[in-house]
């Protein structure tokens, strides 16, 4: 009997088209002989829909048309059995409860990939695929996971956060960073991925217009000094917190000074060192991105990566496949974490494929992951057996 697998993707998120992309990029690689997959979107409002269109790309070109074609569900326990149904409900001619075994988020951003959309799984009872709660709002959160990598002794550069109640005096914030950081500084959201709202500045007006740009999309934001000389290097991890391994390192290709949104997703599809398979079209998502794989490093230097990278993925706890960034200061020539994507654009299986897992199977590993974590949640004990409420007395 076949897994019945809830592919969700979408959300409310500023990331939620790469989403879509990466969601129906591992739709199509599932193993159909022994996974029943059922594409779940969601909206930018958190909507969930199912139905025959829902896992096509191209009918994501009129959303609205879309969802006239498709049934809006949600999520219900019933009895230990988790199902998608029918929202709002239907007395006569409803759509019959769909059985899920397992959900298999392939989210980026906040609200998804943060631990929201975790913690909503684990209260419904569902197994997940991925990082657990915390691992995800700790991944998610820059500053915290600088933080707790650098308690476990993983480099990272130190930096400053700011909250909206600084961005009352921006000026006091520019003042700051100058004093501490200096220029040139890179400014961020706290919580966000996909390069939006990062920017980097050389100047006092530049500060202040990346101040402002980063506090558009998050009431938190952070200021780290700029490397000169970098040379970014990515790598992917695939385990848990009990044993994990590294796949092989790429180089992003950028065109500016920092990886942008639009090298990222809109172009470079056909440019030398993109990722092979036919994923190279506009839209393909992580896939789309020109880069050079392997990077071009020392087998010291690659192993080096590799090893730090599978350091920094069991000390935040994460299951599943997560992207791990790295800086190389070439002027100082020093190693620093940059940041993780605990469910990163297309699953990294282009990072993969080469250490010879093919997507297919990496997406069954994951699977098998968490049900792993399934089984070893379900052998610890939840209660504690008392008598106090026999005993309460409020007055």
């Amino acid at each position: 009997m076949k897994t019945r697998v809830a592919m969700m993707f979408g959300g409310k998120t500023v990331e939620h088209e790469v989403s879509v992309i990466s969601g129906i990029q591992a739709l199509k690689a599932m193993d159909t002989e022994k996974y029943e997959v059922i594409p779940v979107y969601m909206t930018k409002e958190n909507d969930m829909y199912i139905g025959s269109n829902i896992g096509d790309i191209k009918a994501y070109r009129d959303i609205p048309a879309l969802l006239k074609k498709s049934q809006r569900v949600i999520m219900v326990n019933d009895g230990g059995r988790v199902q998608l149904v029918q929202f709002p409900p239907k007395k006569f001619g409803g759509m019959k409860p769909v059985d899920i075994d397992i959900a298999f988020p392939v989210v980026h951003g906040t609200n998804v990939e943060d631990g929201a959309l975790q913690g909503y799984l684990k209260t419904v009872g569902i197994p997940f695929v991925g990082p657990d709660v915390t691992a995800s709002a700790i991944s998610m959160d820059k500053a915290v996971t600088k933080a707790v990598l650098k308690e476990a002794g993983v480099p990272v550069l130190d930096a400053n956060v700011y909250t909206m109640a600084d961005y009352e005096d921006p000026e006091g914030v520019a003042d700051d960073i100058e004093k501490t950081i200096g220029y040139p500084v890179i400014v961020k959201p706290v919580n966000l991925g996909s390069s939006v709202g990062i920017g980097i500045a050389k100047s006092r007006d530049e500060l202040i217009d990346a101040i402002d740009d980063a506090f558009r999309y998050a009431a938190r934001i952070m200021a780290e000094h700029a490397i000169s000389k970098l040379r970014e290097i990515n790598c992917a991890v695939l385990g848990d917190e009990n044993g994990a391994e590294a796949s092989e390192c790429e180089e992003p290709l950028t065109s500016g000074e920092i990886l942008s949104y639009e090298d990222k997703y809109v172009s470079g599809g056909g440019k030398k060192g993109g990722a092979k398979g036919g994923s190279g079209s506009k839209g393909a998502g992580m896939a789309n991105l020109s880069r050079k794989i392997p990077a071009d490093l020392s087998p010291e230097k690659r192993e080096e990566i590799r090893e730090l990278a599978v350091k920094s993925f069991k000390a935040l706890g994460c299951n599943g496949v997560s992207r791990i960034d790295f800086m190389i200061d070439e002027d100082e020539n020093k190693l620093y974490f940059n940041e993780i994507n605990p469910i990163p654009g297309s699953l990294s299986f282009y990072l993969w494929e080469p250490v010879g897992v093919p997507y297919k199977d990496l997406l069954d590993r994951m699977i098998q992951l968490a049900l792993k974590r399934t089984r070893i949640e379900e052998s610890l004990t939840f209660t504690f057996d008392t008598n106090i409420l026999k005993t309460a007395d409020l007055g």
